[in-house]
């Protein structure tokens, strides 16, 4: 595949369809190895015998405090949860922030605090970062920088090629509840509802699921950007398989399932920050439910469908009322500035 978009759109850092265009098109055949497994929220790299996991991410919310959270909570659990779905336990934090003109300094001292207050819940250590100022109008406030390292669990393995037909799906919660925040904390539109960001790190419920259940997760994921429709896309082109939900079984709110319906947006598309999906052997996924229903914040967690030969390389929701549909990758970009 060769990147041949005339030039860059919302929608190439949308985490859909124009993302992996950019990523697959351009990144990869210039930057990375030809012979990298698929490509996932973390590296895994090999330092004198040792394997790490590595990985950044920037943060480019809008706006910066929103119901539920800010910027900076968000920039550290975003970074400990890419490495704890890559089977890893964050160790270490850098950071650079991108400040523009003009930005009160309560409200950078604000979100210094909240990444602090972040860094201690999680058991993370910040060990250097560096700042930018830019011209007036230029950084929406700020921009966040990270970039986590941690040492794997050694009782899973994260591999797409390990997944086989009749593997299950967890899902760790209700999805949607970011990006319907963010997009009602605008205040573009005259929709209100009594609703809350999930940011949080999922590294306690994953290390949980792991504990009882290591040996059968095959591959993890935190359905950010595009939500849980693109991160199971992406695992079914990976992987080569279909996989097939149960739409009764998706745990939805009623504010996020009544805002989509009046927007016109699925919420599968939606991005979550506080999630996680796991494929695990059928016979571990009862002692991976039954583990996080009883830790704190793991209560509605559901199996929602189930890895299958068939569709190839598709996902498949089977509706309420008996039908089914195809839900591809997330088009375009719906909700700017999430996360």
């Amino acid at each position: 595949m060769r990147f041949r978009d005339p030039q860059i759109e919302m929608a190439h850092g949308a985490g859909g369809k124009a993302s992996r265009r950019l990523v697959e098109g351009l990144f990869a055949p210039l930057l990375f190895e030809s012979s990298r497994a698929p490509l996932g929220d973390a590296a895994h790299v090999r330092i004198s015998g040792s394997c790490v996991a590595i990985t950044t991410d920037s943060f480019v919310v809008k706006p910066l405090k929103f119901p539920g959270g800010s910027i900076g909570e968000l920039a550290v659990n975003g970074t400990m949860n890419d490495l704890a779905v890559s089977g890893a336990k964050g160790l270490a934090m850098v950071v650079t922030f991108v400040l523009e003109e003009g930005l009160p300094t309560s409200v950078l001292e604000d979100e210094v605090r909240a990444m602090a207050a972040a860094l201690h819940r999680a058991g993370v250590t910040m060990v250097g970062g560096d700042t930018k100022v830019v011209e007036r109008g230029k950084a929406d406030g700020m921009y966040i920088t990270t970039t986590g390292i941690g040492h794997l669990m050694p009782q899973v393995t994260i591999d797409t090629r390990s997944v086989r037909p009749g593997d299950r799906i967890l899902l760790s919660g209700p999805i949607g509840d970011h990006g319907i925040t963010i997009l009602l904390a605008r205040g573009e539109l005259d929709l209100t509802a009594d609703l809350s960001s999930d940011t949080r790190c999922v590294l306690p419920l994953i290390e949980t699921t792991v504990e009882e259940a290591g040996p059968g997760i095959r591959w993890m994921r935190d359905p950010t950007r595009g939500g849980v429709a693109t991160s199971l896309n992406e695992l079914a082109r990976d992987c080569g398989l279909g996989i097939v939900l149960s739409e009764e079984e998706i745990p939805v709110r009623d504010e996020v399932r009544g805002a989509c319906e009046l927007l016109g947006l699925d919420p599968l598309h939606i991005a979550n920050e506080g999630q996680f999906l796991a494929v695990v052997a059928p016979e571990y996924a009862d002692a991976a439910l039954n583990a996080l229903h009883q830790a704190e914040g793991g209560e509605n967690a559901f199996i929602i469908g189930e890895v299958r030969a068939e569709p190839a390389c598709a996902v498949l929701v089977t509706t309420r009322y008996g039908g089914s549909r195809i839900v591809d990758m997330l088009v375009g970009d719906p909700l700017p500035r999430i996360c």
